[in-house]
């Protein structure tokens, strides 16, 4: 079993030693990777899917439980360590959600994908709201649907324990549920974001500038006090969201402060 992945620091756009030089995550933890647009986030991620050997841009080298993976063939990758989701996925094969889950569960080695295809199909309509069936085919989904689909299916088909996400803030899904079940399988997350409250549900952040890691923040007792508070609010706004979407005309609102905003729904109905 696979129990931490290391990113040993390379050097910056400047070629300067990046300021973290090891950097870990072990299995069932989230990391999220901050910063501008242009710090290096995309690169690090870059880095860690290709399994660099000091052969990169950054110079950086990444160890799968302390070795690097020519060392250790059985771990290459024919065995799928990672899957991506990022905020751009579409699909292009001509054939339904059944018949492509099923491909992948084989592909994967799963004994008995029947049992799983009921739980990635609730999964993915939880997440993406506008409902799915089995035979719906792939080239019909939206952008939305079809990025909760491969939530889901990274989730419960893939044995792939480490997972890359890309701003998932953008991908027109429930991405806070995402996340969530995500690192609930006991995978190793790395997650880009500008969003804070998944950057704060991560248990540290590895602060990007100028195209290297520097530094790295644990999340403290006190930013968990003022995710809580996110997490009400993105609850109160995600009822109005829906509300709206529904057609519903809002009436009246009140303003609670930290456990979010209240709001009737009016008697006059969109048309």
């Amino acid at each position: 079993m696979l129990e931490r992945i290391s990113i040993l620091g390379g050097r910056d756009k400047d070629g300067r030693p990046e300021k973290v030089m090891r950097l870990e995550i072990e299995a069932g933890r989230v990391l999220a990777v901050v910063g501008p647009t242009g710090s290096g986030k995309t690169q690090l991620i870059s880095d860690i899917e290709q399994y660099a050997e000091a052969e990169t841009l950054t110079g950086r080298r990444v160890l799968i439980d302390e070795q690097a993976v020519h060392e250790n063939p059985g771990r290459g990758l024919s065995h799928h360590l990672m899957a991506q989701v990022s905020q751009n996925m579409n699909f292009v094969i001509d054939m339904n959600i059944e018949d492509f889950l099923l491909m992948h569960a084989r592909v994967r080695g799963v004994s008995d994908p029947g049992a799983l295809i009921g739980e990635v199909l609730a999964i993915t309509n939880h997440l993406a709201g506008e409902p799915v069936s089995l035979d719906t085919n792939l080239t019909q989904l939206s952008g939305g649907q079809s990025r909760a689909l491969m939530v889901a299916d990274v989730a419960l088909i893939s044995n792939a324990p480490i997972v890359l996400i890309d701003e998932i803030e953008n991908a027109g899904i429930d991405r806070l549920q995402a996340l969530q079940i995500l690192s609930g399988q006991g995978k190793m997350v790395l997650v880009v974001s500008h969003d804070p409250t998944l950057i704060l549900m991560a248990e540290q952040r590895v602060v990007m500038k100028n195209g290297g890691m520097e530094r790295i923040c644990r999340t403290t007792p006190q930013e968990k006090n003022l995710l809580k508070k996110l997490l009400r609010l993105e609850k109160s706004v995600a009822g109005l969201r829906d509300s709206l979407r529904e057609g519903n005309s809002i009436g009246q609102t009140e303003d609670y402060g930290e456990e979010g905003i209240a709001w009737q729904e009016s008697s006059y109905t969109c048309r």
